[in-house]
């Protein structure tokens, strides 16, 4: 059931400067985990509960700045597409009305509202599924310097932003701490099995497409995202976070008509701190209101579009 959001719309005191979350504490239970920005709390022996905060993180550090709202937005937007994606099923998600969660989480249902997840316990594969529709980032200075993306070999003469058709699968060996690493289909089928490996290729490239024909008349140009599956009693599942601007990269697609890569993520945090003289290396420096402010508009912006009607 979804009681999260209602009106195309994320709740307006969720959104409020003086009411952003950078920590989330649950009276009653401690975290299982704790990532940069999400707490996972188990429940029971079969079920987590994932809880967003509104922390942001670039460059491997923690923001001191937290985005309002933010948590809300993933949250509600990975619900959205996975309810939304014939393709996405089988996935994790059970619940996203914390009333409905076991004890002790019912009882902060207004503390947990919009920001939490009841999902299925899974055994991950440790994989990242990476999909590439558009030719930039890490892929277009890897296809100037040899012509290919994580060795697959692409035409000559295309540009920064250029489609891809089809869609190309990189995956990348998952990493609980430091970065993730590219490699290749057949390393990934020595990793993970080939019929797991092949089957996570196709499922991931279905998402995809299918989500890219979603997001196209909403304004969006999905250029590429990453996905983790793990296994609910034996069925490979899509778990995680799903086609949100901090697992995606979407550009406004009436800017990129004209040549512009304008994007929907915390690219405008990014090019602040590379501004500011930040040498990367933590702690890193508190964000202006301006920056937090464009940001927030900018996850607001591609929650409504994406849950939005089409143009």
């Amino acid at each position: 059931m979804n009681v999260g959001v209602a009106g195309n719309d994320i709740p307006a005191e969720l959104l409020d400067p003086a009411r952003a979350v950078a920590e989330v504490r649950v009276p009653g239970a401690e975290p299982w985990r704790r990532g940069k920005v999400r707490s996972i709390y188990e429940a029971g022996p079969d079920h987590l509960v994932i809880v967003a905060s509104d922390r942001l993180s670039a460059y491997d550090s923690v923001l001191p700045t937290p985005i309002p709202g933010k948590g809300a937005i993933l949250a509600a937007l990975s619900a959205f597409w996975m309810r939304r994606l014939k393709a996405a099923t089988p996935h994790h998600l059970v619940s996203d009305d914390p009333a409905r969660f076991p004890a002790p989480f019912a009882a902060s249902a207004s503390l947990l509202r919009v920001r939490s997840q009841l999902v299925r316990r899974a055994e991950r594969v440790d994989i990242e599924c990476v999909v590439r529709g558009y030719l930039t980032g890490s892929g277009w200075r890897e296809y100037r310097e040899r012509g290919t993306v994580c060795g697959i070999p692409l035409p000559k003469g295309l540009r920064d932003g250029s489609r891809l058709d089809p869609a190309i699968f990189t995956p990348a060996t998952k990493a609980d701490a430091g970065h993730d690493e590219n490699i290749s289909f057949e390393r990934m089928a020595t990793l993970a099995g080939r019929d797991t490996a092949a089957a996570l290729r196709q499922r991931s490239l279905e998402i995809y497409e299918e989500a890219r024909a979603w997001a196209g008349p909403r304004g969006l140009v999905l250029a590429d995202t990453k996905f983790e599956f793990g296994r609910v009693d034996g069925a490979l599942t899509l778990i995680d976070e799903a086609l949100t601007p901090d697992s995606s990269r979407y550009w406004d697609r009436a800017e990129y008509e004209a040549g512009r890569l304008v994007s929907f993520d915390k690219q405008v945090v990014r090019d602040w701190l590379d501004s500011s003289g930040w040498n990367h290396e933590p702690p890193a420096p508190a964000l202006p209101t301006d920056i937090v402010r464009r940001t927030q508009e900018r996850y607001l912006e591609a929650w409504r579009r994406l849950t939005g009607p089409a143009a």
